[in-house]
């Protein structure tokens, strides 16, 4: 009785956490806009390493972009790649630079190369696996100059095919979304996706970059964050979250169970670095939800509670992450979820997995150990 008690107390502890982050979103406006004469001169960085089968379908989504050529340049990093990639047309404005490796850290090291050789007013950095929409940068220049800002992020989501583990991963990513757009809603940022994301150069530098964050190899985006929201000449004013499909990025997926554990992993190590009471209270909150039900589930296995009260524990899980994932659905619409309650099952067991497994200090990411 009392180890069901306790439970159901994690579960609803995770659930205040979640609904508010589902009001949060509500909170946010859709940007809407009629594009002006551009003006903001953009750098866009891209980080890589062994890309050469993604590389071409970024550049020709860039190439595709409507925005002035010179007003925006393209910055490649190449962070010892070994699979021969090279830019065969030169039209676009491109750049290939080799990284400078100094920190723990190669896409921060990267990011940081190509910000010394950029010429241009802000910076954005994505992903090679990405593709951006023709009026990314217009959406972005338009809120900009609307909202006085800093900081931009956007969401990032999926491609998916008829796969469990790639809907697993749309389920998953779609939450982050969710929770981050929340955050802004109920001005508690603490999460980005540098695969969408914008700063301006002035910022960067007087913030003097990724100096206090080079030991941990990722986190590019979300430590940024949290050092704008940190700095007295900044905070919540001048980072905004632009909500417009013309400013949602899309990316590939992991297509093996072992790359999305290395990813995972990845990931969960900038939580043991996050700074504020909100961010390191949502990641308990997360941790003890997702363990209420792999804890219900073993006990009511063996007997040792009632099944009934893990179903209900699996039950108000489900609720209060379908309210989350309705709220994102509304902005992200993605075409077709399949495998939802199997992947809700599965991702209590996959993310306490990840979070122990987080805490080992070291994973594999291109072909790298990195800590």
């Amino acid at each position: 009785m009392i180890t069901s008690l306790l439970l159901f107390f994690f579960i609803f502890v995770y659930g205040f956490f979640i609904l508010r982050l589902a009001f949060g979103i509500s909170k946010i406006p859709y940007f809407s806009t009629q594009y002006k004469t551009p003006e903001t001169t953009f750098s866009i960085v891209v980080p890589f390493r062994n890309e050469a089968k993604v590389l071409p379908e970024l550049l020709e989504s860039l190439s595709a972009l409507n925005y002035p050529p010179d007003l925006f340049e393209i910055i490649l990093v190449d962070d010892e790649s070994e699979d021969g990639f090279e830019i065969k047309n030169q039209e676009q404005n491109i750049h290939v630079l080799k990284n400078n490796r100094k920190s723990n850290s190669p896409k921060k090291d990267a990011i940081e190369t190509a910000i010394q050789h950029s010429k241009f007013s802000w910076i954005v950095t994505t992903d090679a696996d990405c593709i951006v929409p023709a009026n990314w940068l217009n959406t972005l220049d338009a809120f900009i100059r609307e909202n006085n800002v800093e900081m931009v992020v956007g969401a990032v989501i999926y491609r998916t095919e008829n796969d469990f583990l790639q809907h697993f991963q749309l389920l998953e990513m779609m939450s982050l979304q969710g929770a981050t757009i929340g955050s802004f809603g109920i001005n508690q940022p603490f999460l980005c996706n540098g695969a969408n994301f914008a700063y301006s150069k002035s910022l960067f530098k007087s913030l003097h970059g990724f100096e206090d964050s080079n030991q941990i190899a990722s986190g590019d985006d979300v430590f940024l964050l949290q050092k704008t929201l940190n700095a007295k000449a900044y905070g919540l004013s001048k980072i905004g979250y632009l909500k417009n499909h013309d400013f949602l990025v899309f990316t590939q997926p992991c297509f093996s169970l072992q790359a999305l554990i290395q990813q995972r992993i990845r990931w969960a190590s900038k939580a043991t670095a996050y700074k504020t009471f909100f961010s390191k209270s949502i990641a308990l909150a997360v941790l003890l939800g997702n363990l209420a039900v792999v804890l219900g589930f073993t006990l009511s296995l063996f007997a040792w509670m009632p099944f009934w009260d893990f179903y209900i524990l699996f039950a108000l899980k489900i609720v209060f992450d379908f309210v989350l994932l309705y709220q994102t659905g509304k902005f992200i619409q993605p075409q077709q979820i399949r495998y939802y309650l199997l992947s809700t099952l599965f991702y209590p067991f996959f993310s306490v997995g990840i979070a122990l497994r987080s805490f080992g200090g070291t994973y594999q990411w291109k072909n790298r150990k990195l800590a």
